[in-house]
């Protein structure tokens, strides 16, 4: 009862195929592709996979994009299924003005990280959810599972672009992160990283002030290991939250 998971981003698809639909399945194959390279699918990293009964996908790329992953999984008889936001799934109720206009690698994200949480045993907290890709998402759920609304910041690469395009002279080379940067590299870097650092822990006060409890920070992206040295809060650091959230709305789904 073989299950192929999706997590199709604004740079790269991410794919991993498990044994079956459930958080605490076996993992027997992944992989990555930059999405100029999704049309080599079906003769490259899929050809020898076993056929997948079952497909779940999160897609933020556009329709076009999609179009062109469904056509790679023609190899199979398998029907695919991607996720669109609901009002209520998996534990995680909806508190978007408009439900579906949510991300859905947003709210993805955040079922996996509930799933996460309470897998671990002990009282539910609070949660901050942090996505470090090419967009930033910062994300607030009160202990009974209330998505209560979140923050999008443009992540390093886009902060870097949209200030050399903006100001002359700034097109310089990617600095380091330091307290107090001396040079425009470093002035540039530091500043994109203490913005998204800034907002994580103005986010978790909020959720503290609101609840009255000490929220639980949890952070994934593909950027987010840059992250990490510069964060003044406690968080836990997982690769692949996307794909923890697609097992457990698939366990739930395809039971």
């Amino acid at each position: 009862m073989t299950f192929l998971a999706l997590d199709v981003g604004n740079t790269r698809l991410k794919w991993a195929l498990y044994e079956r639909p459930h958080p605490d399945a076996a993992l027997l194959a992944h992989g990555a592709e930059f999405l100029e390279n999704i049309d080599r699918l079906a003769e490259g990293p899929w050809a020898d996979l076993p056929e997948p009964e079952h497909m779940l996908g999160c897609v933020v790329a556009g329709d076009a994009i999609k179009r062109r992953v469904q056509e790679q999984m023609e190899i199979w008889d398998i029907h695919p299924k991607w996720v669109v936001p609901s009002v209520q799934e998996a534990g995680l109720i909806n508190g978007y003005d408009h439900p579906s206009r949510l991300g859905a690698d947003r709210w993805v994200a955040m079922i996996g990280a509930r799933q996460r949480m309470l897998a671990q045993g002990g009282p539910a907290r609070p949660l901050v959810v942090v996505m470090v890709g090419t967009a930033v998402t910062v994300e607030a759920i009160d202990a009974e599972g209330r998505f209560l609304g979140g923050l999008i910041l443009p992540g390093h690469g886009i902060m870097l672009r949209a200030l050399e395009s903006g100001t002359a002279g700034l097109h310089v080379p990617t600095g380091e992160v330091t307290p107090f940067p001396t040079n425009t590299s470093d002035a540039l870097t530091s500043g994109g990283t203490y913005a998204i650092a800034g907002a994580c822990e103005r986010m978790v006060q909020h959720l503290r002030e609101h609840t009255g409890q000490e929220p639980l920070c949890i952070m994934t992206g593909g950027a987010g290991w840059k992250m990490a040295p510069s964060m003044s809060l406690q968080f836990e650091l997982v690769d692949n939250l996307i794909f923890d959230g697609l097992l457990a709305m698939a366990a739930l789904r395809f039971a």
